[in-house]
């Protein structure tokens, strides 16, 4: 038995997808999800008819999602701190709203398993309430992947 890391990242949009404001993240998202694609340990990402999440609005209408699953943490780190990844975190603040509550959630899940959204929130909701703990960490205070049976 193998385990793969599912991670949920939401953001409160500071405005409409179709506004100026949010124009340069729109356009950069079919070449960072192209990124991620090719990425080496990448598993799998969620996504509706335009290829990305966007329009998926389980926690409301200001508030995106983006959902993958991930052969190991060291590839997911990888992929988060890749240049052309990294020029557009180091733009977030112009597009999202910060948030008092955790945006961004890792969990083990066994290889093959294609985590939903319920499941997603689920794990947010374990980190908001209980901080970091091996059901629900983050990129700074991670846990390893349970032991192989």
């Amino acid at each position: 038995m193998s385990f793969h890391l599912a991670q949920l990242n939401v953001a409160r949009l500071a405005a409409p997808l179709d506004s100026p404001k949010l124009a340069d993240f729109v356009a950069g998202l079919d070449p960072v999800n192209a990124l991620a694609d090719a990425a080496p340990g990448f598993v799998w990402r969620l996504q509706e008819g335009a290829g990305d999440a966007t329009r998926l609005r389980v926690w409301g209408a200001d508030m995106i999602v983006n959902l993958s699953v991930w052969e190991s943490l060291e590839s997911l780190r990888g992929y988060v701190f890749e240049p052309g990844h990294v020029k557009v975190l180091r733009r977030r603040r112009e597009w999202f709203v910060p948030m008092s509550t955790p945006h961004l959630v890792l969990w083990w899940v066994l290889a093959g398993h294609r985590p939903d959204l319920d499941e997603a929130g689920e794990r947010l909701a374990v980190l908001a309430a209980h901080g970091p703990n091996p059901a629900a960490f983050t990129l700074r205070t991670a846990f390893s992947s349970p032991t192989p049976t």
